[in-house]
């Protein structure tokens, strides 16, 4: 009886000990910092009729997207400056992203030449 005493003491103990054991186990999360790429690019936009309606649109609709730095549309230009991060977007991104804006069949969107 005694020896059945002990054999619980140290099963109990055994159960209380692993069970009370604290968890040592560090998760590291490795995250890698990736400097943005800032490129700059100037769209021509052909199919703005109005300076609020359309150029606003775009330009917020552009601020939204992932990857834009900053975006200024310039109605009386028909010119977009964009500054982006490359490593989100690209100039070919951009220029898709303005040309779907509205259903795709109301503006359309080049890389202004220099």
């Amino acid at each position: 009886m005694r020896i059945q005493k002990i054999v619980i003491a140290v099963v109990i103990a055994s159960f209380t000990l692993v069970g009370c054991k604290s968890e040592n186990t560090k998760t590291t999360e490795k995250t890698e910092v990736v400097a943005a790429k800032q490129q700059m690019v100037a769209l021509h936009i052909s199919g703005m009729t109005c300076e609020i309606g359309c150029a606003k649109t775009i330009q917020s609709k552009l601020s939204k997207k992932e990857g834009v730095l900053e975006a200024k549309v310039i109605f009386k230009d028909s010119v977009a400056n964009i500054q982006f991060d490359a490593n989100k977007t690209s100039k070919k991104d951009l220029i898709a992203f303005v040309d779907g804006i509205a259903g795709g069949d109301l503006y359309k969107a080049t890389e202004a030449s220099e």
